[in-house]
């Protein structure tokens, strides 16, 4: 019927919104209104509360000073980081540790398959594994802050900074930052480069007149610990600092850590000398004729002979960029609403446009604490890059996907290393790992499997954008690597005529032992999808389907269930007896939410199991991603009230700080992908799927909800 296959999708992708009456005459959202009216406003030192600049590969967090003036008194908030995406570092091996040391053998299609575990014995089997856990580890790369002193000569502290008044400005990406130390006021503007890891600044005071107010930058030095904050001033012996060039109005400095070299590039405006207060420690003092000093701070893995940008140059660059990331792709706009949730979720949603901006659109998968500080040693979990960065195609900004999709090339040979180590075929993507593609030991992360498909849910969704022959020749190969792997893992039961997904594996859900489980729902419904959107990449380059892959959908179990229930897994027949499998994940959601409908499909089912897990769950044992998941659900499910209910479901993971930041606990109090869940969520809710023929599918129709979007796409 379709001559060409461009007109085929765009009918598919646009047919829905024309239904809903989305896409006819609306008045255009007035983006920098909405955005505005959620700049957020700090009042008083709360750890957290801190507020961040970055561009997606670098990010800078400040305390209330508009710099990072109290790395302490925010440690166990929101710390006060400065982090890239280059910046890694490695222990000295003074031990030779091998990986095939943290190996564990599984029973897995009739032979032994080897993971990359936490072994705890024997003791050189436990010591390589916190080697290889501890290495890499992300850089902290520089502690940039206000050194101020009081008329009685003792520096200043928390107390006495006073009468706060600070603005993080969302359509610039400029804080400014006001506040008085005994009376006398002090005004800070931070903004971030967006194409570069530059960070600048604009203090302003009386106190640079008297001598009181400098500049200092502090590098400090790797903890080791599966949480790295950027303020240990321990060992300093252990690295080495040196101002390699200076002049009137700039220096460089290079950081030598074990096995990482990097530079500052500091450049200021105006006359101020640069002094080595102590190891690893530099002061910028200003003259005292003037009581206002700019200065830039830029970062780099190799000495940079181009001259940093000055303040003026930084700010500019800044609001030409995120002028540009406003204006394009989606928006929403709640105004009118008369739900008293409208406001809130309009908040959030804008937060968590800004937050997944700077922390992560880079071009590596983030770590799940982004470029704020380290979680798990600094490295990026690839299953949770669905939740990082899948709302950016449906936001209409597939481009911001695309640049860590690029990772996946990188490491495409580490990856079908570890297929061929384990009798597979294809590519295996890891876990826990970092930007080479190494494998980091975990007992868990191993035996996952749900990373899997996801690079062909990003190349569809990529596609789905622009229906193109030059995305499908771009993305293709990997595709196609992925099913194979995907293909290769199902076991066939010749018994009982049916592919097994297991033994030998741990679903999303994390709760279950590898040796033991077999057919998770959630990932059964995922390898389906998957190898199904795989062989319409090949129909879509005109290539033959693959027979194995259509052999593995044709014998695929059928998704387990028991007394009218979807099983987590069709080996936990006590999915829902076990006090222990109602926590953590409920993954079962993510076969009809971030699935779409199919034929494995029973919506009865499905609804029913929504509704059992709804009233028996222990939502206090869960994560900040599983709200939004379930509230695709509910929207899939035609549910619009449960739908806004779960993305407000009352449960300290559940929390969005002041600065947009999803909290989990003491140990994560930034969760990113609590925010890119909620992103895709929403996209669902608006745009809705494939077929839908609802408005707003995910909103209420009691008429409290006012609804207005634009740029958005539909879901499979």
């Amino acid at each position: 019927m379709y001559k060409n296959n461009t007109v085929k999708n765009w009918l598919i992708i646009v047919l829905p919104a024309l239904f809903t009456g989305q896409a006819f005459a609306q008045k255009p959202i007035n983006r920098m209104a909405v955005v505005s009216r959620h700049n957020v406003v700090v009042k008083k030192i709360d750890s957290l509360s801190s507020l961040s600049v970055g561009n997606g590969a670098f990010a800078f967090t400040v305390d209330a000073t508009g710099l990072q003036t109290f790395p302490e008194a925010y440690q166990k908030g929101v710390p006060l980081g400065t982090l890239s995406q280059w910046g890694w570092d490695s222990f000295k091996d003074t031990s030779g540790y091998k990986l095939s040391e943290t190996y564990k053998y599984y029973n897995q299609q009739g032979r032994k398959v080897s993971y990359v575990v936490e072994n705890k014995e024997p003791l050189r089997g436990k010591d390589a594994t916190l080697w290889f856990r501890q290495n890499v580890h992300r850089v902290e790369l520089g502690n940039l802050g206000l050194e101020i002193t009081k008329k009685n000569g003792n520096p200043v502290t928390v107390k006495d900074i006073q009468n706060i008044h600070q603005v993080l400005n969302l359509w610039t990406g400029e804080i400014k930052s006001d506040f008085t130390i005994e009376g006398i006021p002090v005004e800070v503007l931070t903004v971030c480069h967006q194409e570069k890891d530059i960070v600048s600044t604009s203090v302003k005071s009386g106190l640079i007149r008297l001598g009181r107010l400098k500049i200092r930058l502090r590098f400090p030095y790797p903890t080791a610990d599966w949480t790295d904050v950027g303020n240990n001033w321990k060992n300093p012996e252990r690295h080495k600092t040196v101002i390699v060039s200076h002049g009137d109005d700039h220096a460089v400095i290079s950081h030598q850590l074990d096995s990482a070299l990097y530079y500052a590039s500091l450049v200021w405006s105006g006359k101020a000398v640069i002094n080595e207060k102590q190891a690893h420690y530099f002061i910028v003092s200003p003259d005292k004729d003037s009581d206002n000093i700019q200065l830039s701070c830029g970062f780099s893995e190799e000495q940079q002979h181009i001259a940093t940008p000055l303040f003026g140059d930084v700010k500019t660059n800044s609001i030409a960029g995120w002028k540009s990331f406003w204006s394009r792709g989606g928006a929403v706009d709640f105004a009118g609403s008369t739900d008293p949730r409208a406001k809130e979720l309009e908040r959030r949603i804008i937060l968590s446009e800004y937050l997944t901006k700077i922390q992560c659109a880079g071009d590596f998968p983030p770590q799940e604490t982004g470029l704020t500080y380290n979680s798990w040693y600094g490295k990026p979990h690839l299953e949770m890059h669905w939740w990082h960065a899948a709302h950016f195609p449906l936001w209409g900004r597939p481009d911001l996907l695309e640049r860590s999709m690029s990772y996946y090339d990188k490491i495409e040979d580490r990856a079908k290393a570890i297929a061929i180590r384990q009798g597979y075929e294809g590519v295996r993507w890891p876990k826990m790992t970092d930007n080479k593609g190494n494998e980091s030991p975990s007992s868990i992360g191993a035996m996952l499997i749900w990373q899997q498909p996801h690079y062909i849910t990003f190349a569809e969704l990529c596609y789905r954008d622009q229906p193109t022959k030059e995305i499908l020749d771009k993305y293709s190969k990997l595709v196609f690597e992925t099913a194979d792997f995907m293909a290769s893992f199902a076991t066939y039961d010749a018994a009982k005529g049916r592919y097994v997904l297991g033994k030998g594996l741990i679903p999303a859900q994390e709760r279950f032992k590898a040796e033991d489980t077999y057919n998770p729902t959630y990932e059964l419904a995922y390898w389906n999808w998957a190898l199904a959107t795989a062989q319409k990449w090949r129909e879509r380059l005109g290539l033959p389907r693959n027979v194995k892959w259509d052999d593995v959908m044709k014998k695929l179990s059928p998704l387990p269930q028991q007394k009218g229930l979807y099983l987590a897994t069709e080996s936990a027949t006590d999915s829902y007896t076990n006090p222990r499998y109602i926590t953590d994940h409920p993954s079962v959601f993510g076969t009809f939410g971030m699935l779409p409908e199919s034929k494995m499909l029973n919506k009865v089912v499905m609804k029913k199991t929504f509704n059992y897990i709804w009233k028996n769950w222990k939502w206090e044992d869960t994560w900040g991603w599983d709200f939004p998941m379930t509230a695709m659900t509910a929207t899939r499910l035609g549910m619009p009230e449960k739908a806004i209910d779960a993305l407000f479901m009352n449960v300290h993971t559940n929390t969005y700080l002041i600065n947009g930041h999803n909290y989990q606990d003491g140990r994560l109090r930034i969760y990113l992908p609590g925010n890119g869940g909620l992103l895709s969520a929403v996209a669902l809710m608006c745009a809705g799927w494939d077929g839908n023929k609802v408005k707003n599918p995910g909103f209420p129709k009691n008429g409290k909800w006012k609804v207005k979007w634009e740029g958005l796409k539909p879901m499979p």
